[in-house]
């Protein structure tokens, strides 16, 4: 019989115990797959929060859509879910999102993919629905089933045009007494006011009365019988007709802020925005020759104007105008926005909810951005001015608090 070879021992010891090794690696992995999903649903009895806000109209919807992670640390994440209804996913921003059937998918991009324990990341989409359009229940966050879902389902229905009609009367709500809580915190901004330190009716020291392009009927003063923190704030009386431009301005010198110049005011005005132009918020830009970067509406929604060129955002068509929202009348409400100075990037929100019409990030978005984009430098603020102007129809009374611009974010 010949002798069978076989390795030294040595050799055959190490094979045996680098299989040891592997079967136990698997055998540890295996057992850990499951719990690594139930660890994640172990805050809320899922792996993620879901806030799910609607604006409808006939046929068409936006969504915006906010996840948190309630589990372990992600590098990027996927949130899935099913439209039972019919709807179907036309665009999205802020997250790539596909549709197969009735199961749709929103996948992080890289700059929101990274998520700690509690960490939320927000995008939005638009869509069509016909019949009905309920909120999805279904939520998986990586595939692990999401046990919790907050905030409102579809809204009412309203019906975004171009052409809506402005009621022919203001009429104001009742007068707000002050509310005399704290004001929003400001840090190291450079602006941060709430007009406590205002001891006349006219603005004065780091504000004063302007009107930039003539002056007319409109007027400026401090209020002292309406505030939304404090016992001050700064009333607007605005006309309609182009020569009855009312501002305050804040005296700072804003011009180096930035990169990117972070704005936030609480406003209350008392007329639906119109469907004609209308101005609230002006920022001379020092790389468009000194013309006007303006925050005001059209069509009844929310928008930004560029006074060089006339550009809008969003684009003013059923479609972008869809993806603005009115701004509330009556009560206080905040306003955000963020202008990056070294590249075409802008976000806008209100009451802390993100608007996707008033958003850019240098990539074309239908509908948003295209006439936007046609200028390709950056704007440069130089000053801060609220007030209100009309280029037609549109009286208005609007009141300014707490007000702040810095270099840093800043919250309502």
């Amino acid at each position: 019989m010949v002798p069978r070879t076989v390795g030294p021992p040595g050799r055959r010891q190490a094979r045996a115990a680098a299989l040891v090794a592997l079967m136990s690696a698997l055998l540890a992995w295996l057992a850990g797959y499951g719990p690594l999903s139930a660890a994640r649903g172990a805050d809320g009895g899922g792996a993620c929060r879901v806030s799910w806000t609607v604006n409808q109209w006939s046929g068409g919807f936006t969504a915006q859509v906010s996840v948190t992670n309630l589990g372990p640390q992600v590098g990027s994440w996927t949130l899935g879910w099913t439209f039972d209804a019919g709807q179907r996913v036309t665009s999205a921003w802020n997250a790539r999102v596909d549709q197969t059937g009735t199961t749709v998918t929103a996948a992080s991009l890289d700059y929101n993919g990274s998520l700690a324990t509690g960490g939320s990341a927000s995008f939005g989409l638009q869509g069509t629905w016909s019949g009905a359009n309920p909120a999805p229940g279904d939520f998986t966050f990586d595939g692990a089933p999401c046990g919790d879902r907050s905030g409102p389902g579809p809204g009412p229905d309203p019906t975004p045009g171009i052409t809506p009609t402005p009621s022919a009367t203001p009429t104001p709500g009742p007068t707000p007494t002050p509310s005399g809580g704290p004001a929003p915190e400001c840090g190291s901004a450079t602006v941060c006011s709430g007009f406590e330190d205002q001891t006349g009716s006219v603005p004065s020291g780091a504000w004063t009365t302007v009107a930039p392009d003539c002056q007319g009927s409109g007027k400026v003063a401090v209020d002292t019988s309406v505030a939304h923190t404090g016992s001050r704030s700064v009333r607007v009386d605005g006309t309609a007709g182009y020569c009855n431009h009312a501002f305050v301005a804040t005296t700072k010198d804003v011009s180096a802020v930035g990169p990117v110049v972070y704005g936030r005011l609480w406003v209350r005005h008392t007329t639906s925005l119109p469907a004609a132009h209308v101005t609230m918020i002006t920022m001379a830009d020092a790389r468009d020759g000194g013309r006007d970067l303006r925050v005001g509406g059209q069509n009844g929604a929310l928008q930004w104007n560029r006074q060089s060129d006339d550009a809008t955002l969003p684009a003013q068509s059923p479609a972008g105008v869809a993806l603005s929202a009115p701004l509330p009348t009556g009560r206080w409400v905040c306003l955000r926005f963020a202008v990056d100075t070294t590249r075409q990037s802008m976000d806008t929100w209100m009451d802390d909810t993100q608007i996707a019409g008033l958003h850019v990030d240098g990539t074309p978005t239908q509908d948003v951005d295209a006439q936007w984009l046609s200028r390709t430098a950056a704007p440069r603020p130089t000053t801060l001015r609220l007030g209100w102007e009309s280029y037609g129809t549109g009286d208005d009374t609007l009141w300014y608090d707490d007000v702040a611009l810095g270099s840093s974010p800043l919250s309502c």
